[in-house]
């Protein structure tokens, strides 16, 4: 078990550090392919996040930063909304500040105040609807070919559950090659070569500066509340599998601060935002090499790779029933990990926890699923375009609700 930052460095943490990047590289592309962002952008502030979350966290947490999936939802509605990504940049900035204030609060108030705030079922149940709210968009883009994204589904399944070692970590990766090759074999009209052949092989990324809008940052802000909690279970989980207590040294305050200030920088140039990838600290699992370099020398081929426009070509390319199959496996997983929080933290089915976890459940995926049928809004108005609803209005109706039940309760 290797665990010393001063180790010197040799061609072993740059094979590390290579591994790491393929890793993460699956999951940091699909976010910008999903919302419209520019690949480039999202690789660039990835890494520069990366590097910002190392030296907030004293460079003693190996964790890589990339693409978060829970802002997907809320970026897609702001775009759609304005037609524009930079407003999406606006509601992602005050995303980060947001985790930056929770920081502190966390420094001043401590840990255990705050999931007394935000328990299970508070979480769980926004995780869930978070994952739900994008099923019908992915189902949308696996309908164009379903033999296509049957077989790139099937494939990324199948991969993950008899895969091992590092070729299980890849199984986006390669389940997306397999979908790509089908569709040249069946349906070439369906892959945008232009996109791959008007590619620079060195081009910069395209950057863009945020616009404010209260509407589209309402939208964005609150997802922060679900994925606080995510947060913790992923610093806590990286702590058990390096054998040290990360929540205490360098402090949660910490971590969370370099999250917060990696996202803002996302916003800022135009990436989505971040977060803490599982998939770095599986590979930390199966190394049993914890050197943080290694995923700092990663973070750098990021920057480096941001550069090369075949990159983005190709990825943009990637025919839309391929992310179809593909994005119906990752938001189901999304939804799995809401119902696994509740699972894990042993909540109780008590009429209060029941009434928290359907009131959620409810807000949150009626405007997705039920609005269409019963053509009745539940949303408070905050301008004449942008309603206050869905996933923000069932965060903060579930965080008083659970308040008050449990307080006035027994």
């Amino acid at each position: 078990m290797e665990t010393k930052q001063t180790e010197k460095l040799g061609i072993k943490n740059f094979i590390l550090g290579i591994q790491h990047l393929l890793a993460m590289f699956g999951a940091t592309v699909l976010v910008p392919i999903l919302t419209g962002l520019d690949i480039s952008v999202a690789l660039f502030s990835a890494g520069v996040g990366t590097l910002i979350f190392h030296c907030c966290t004293k460079f003693k947490v190996p964790v890589f930063l990339g693409s978060s999936f829970a802002f997907i939802p809320p970026i897609v509605s702001v775009i759609s909304t304005y037609g524009s990504v930079q407003y999406a940049q606006g509601g992602i900035i005050v995303a980060g500040l947001l985790y930056v204030l929770f920081s502190l609060l966390v420094n001043k108030i401590g840990v255990d105040n705050i999931k007394k705030l935000m328990p299970a079922q508070v979480v769980g149940p926004m995780i869930i609807v978070i994952g739900l709210n994008l099923v019908p968009i992915a189902f949308g883009n696996a309908k164009t070919n379903f033999l296509i994204s049957g077989v790139t589904l099937g494939s990324a399944l199948l991969i993950s559950k008899f895969g091992r070692g590092f070729l299980k970590q890849l199984n986006i990766i390669l389940a997306i090659i397999i979908g790509y090759v089908l569709t040249m074999l069946i349906d070439k009209s369906l892959i945008d070569i232009a996109n791959i052949a008007q590619a620079s092989w060195l081009s910069m990324p395209n950057f863009t500066l945020p616009k404010f809008d209260i509407g589209a940052i309402m939208m964005i802000a609150p997802i922060v509340i679900a994925v606080f909690m995510e947060h913790i279970g992923d610093i806590t989980t990286n702590g058990q599998v390096v054998g040290q207590d990360f929540i205490k040294d360098p402090g949660l305050n910490r971590t969370l601060l370099g999250d917060g200030l990696a996202t803002m920088f996302a916003g800022l140039v135009g990436g989505p935002a971040n977060t803490t990838y599982g998939e770095n600290t599986g590979v930390l699992a199966m190394t049993k090499n914890y050197n943080p370099r290694n995923l700092e020398i990663a973070a750098l081929f990021a920057i480096i790779l941001s550069f090369i426009g075949k990159v983005s070509g190709f990825l943009s390319s990637i025919p839309v029933p391929v992310m179809g199959g593909i994005s119906l496996m990752l938001y189901c997983m999304i939804s799995l990990i809401g119902v696994k929080a509740i699972k894990i933290e042993k909540v109780k089915f008590n009429w209060k926890n029941i009434l928290v976890i359907a009131v959620i459940l409810f807000l949150g995926l009626y405007a997705t699923y039920l609005q269409p049928i019963l053509k009745f809004d539940i949303a408070i108005p905050i301008t004449d375009d942008i309603p206050f609803g869905g996933l923000s209005l069932a965060a903060v109706v579930g965080i008083l609700l659970n308040y008050v039940l449990n307080k006035f309760f027994k």
